[in-house]
């Protein structure tokens, strides 16, 4: 297979070759639960064609998006964090496709003995902090028009694809907004023709369009993956490492 995910791309080819006897491709579906709160993080994911959600639930109950991730990067931080449960962490997929799942126990051997990995991974959490960060600062001062396009291109940029099978329900819970709200954005939206909006389909038909209309927030946690990782996060040089 081909791998499609950044970070795996730039670790050292025989870190990949001794961690593909711990790996496997699966296909996720919209919906699955990869991980619950309070359990141990027992594997590492890797999106290829996926987008997985890090939820966090609160007591009411509701569930809001803390942080997105794709094909730039990867799920289960705590396993080489010092830590390996997680709190009120979720990890759903949102949009189905193939991840790369590795054990986590060897990979955190490969992280304590590898600098290059090490690296790697410490500049990838960085560029994650940095993400979690700039969506406080979004879902505070930011309008529901502006954190819904920046949303899409966040999507479009790890799935490679203006093509989202997506809902106004889950997209409403994903910014903690109410459904009236994101239908209303995302009519505007339409109207400026930057988006087609279907039931459980969504195309964005001018990114350009849709960047200008979403708040700073994109460009800047795009440019620190860049800065970050060394590598531009729309490259398409991906390896292929696993059987």
């Amino acid at each position: 297979m081909r791998s499609q995910n950044l970070l795996l791309t730039t670790l050292p080819g025989k870190v990949r070759d001794r961690l593909g006897r711990y790996a496997r491709t699966l296909d996720l579906k919209q919906g699955e639960i990869l991980h619950h709160p309070g359990q141990a993080i027992s594997h590492v994911y890797f999106p290829l064609g996926c987008l997985i959600s890090v939820t966090v639930t609160m007591a009411k109950p509701q569930t809001v998006e803390a942080g997105i991730v794709g094909s730039r990067e990867m799920v289960g931080l705590n396993a080489f964090m010092g830590g390996r449960e997680t709190n009120q962490t979720e990890y759903i997929c949102q949009v189905p496709g193939a991840v790369v799942r590795i054990e986590a126990k060897p990979f955190l051997r490969e992280f304590n003995r590898v600098k290059p990995v090490r690296d790697v991974m410490l500049r990838y959490t960085q560029a994650y902090i940095a993400q979690l960060s700039q969506n406080v600062a979004c879902n505070r001062l930011h309008s529901i028009e502006q954190r819904l396009a920046r949303w899409m291109l966040e999507c479009r940029d790890r799935l490679r694809s203006d093509d989202l099978s997506l809902t106004h329900e889950f997209i409403a819970e994903m910014l903690g907004v109410r459904r009236a709200g994101v239908s209303e954005s995302a009519a505007k939206l339409e109207d400026h023709k930057l988006i087609e909006y279907g039931r459980k389909k969504l195309r964005i038909t001018d990114a350009a369009g849709l960047e200008r209309v979403s708040c700073e927030c994109f460009r800047v946690i795009r440019q620190e993956y860049d800065r970050l990782l060394g590598v531009k996060t729309t490259a398409g040089a991906w390896l292929a490492w696993l059987p």
